[in-house]
């Protein structure tokens, strides 16, 4: 019983709130303090160096959002809106909202920081009167993306050479005028 009443009041102290931009220095360290817990070859984390490095101005063009435990970032996503198709190195990225980045500190996962941003990000899209979410997950949160209901749609090359990541949908059920399901 310890356990849950602890596992209650930890998510009780959990808040999300949009980032701000003088958290810029902190999301990187934490996207990578994040990989770092599946223990990626150093030379991983030079190729993705750009890619894991976010800046006030990416906070101020984007939806940042952090989760805040007690007084600490404990986890992030941003969400980026495609316009248009973005074809990068002959694969092409569809139009939409694509969830571009979900880190969760290694001290916290397991303590249901993940899917408390998943299931803000779903209420930020379905608030906006989207459909669907895509994403390309690190391979090890595939199976936590396919738990929160994503779709697995195949393999895309990453950015390291010979690695694939898998491509996942998540649709949201759209409310109707009535705020009943339409299907």
């Amino acid at each position: 019983m310890v356990g849950l009443i602890g596992e209650i009041s930890l998510s009780l102290s959990m808040e999300i709130r949009n980032a701000r931009p003088e958290e810029a220095t902190y999301l990187t360290e934490l996207s990578f303090a994040s990989k770092g817990y599946w223990k990626y070859p150093q030379s991983y984390f030079q190729r993705w160096r750009q890619e894991l490095t976010i800046t006030a101005d990416y906070i101020l063009a984007n939806g940042v959002y952090v989760c805040v435990c007690g007084h600490t970032i404990c986890g992030y996503y941003s969400l980026l809106d495609l316009q248009e198709d973005l074809s990068i190195s002959g694969v092409v990225l569809k139009a939409g909202i694509w969830l571009e980045h979900m880190f969760v500190h290694p001290d916290n996962i397991g303590q249901r920081v993940g899917t408390r941003l998943f299931e803000h990000m779903r209420d930020v899209v379905q608030a906006q009167g989207l459909s669907h979410i895509h994403l390309l997950a690190d391979p090890h949160a595939r199976k936590f993306y396919e738990k929160m209901g994503c779709a697995y749609q195949g393999e895309y090359p990453s950015s390291i050479p010979g690695r694939t990541t898998p491509y996942l949908v998540y649709a949201l059920a759209l409310k109707g005028p009535t705020g009943s399901e339409n299907g």
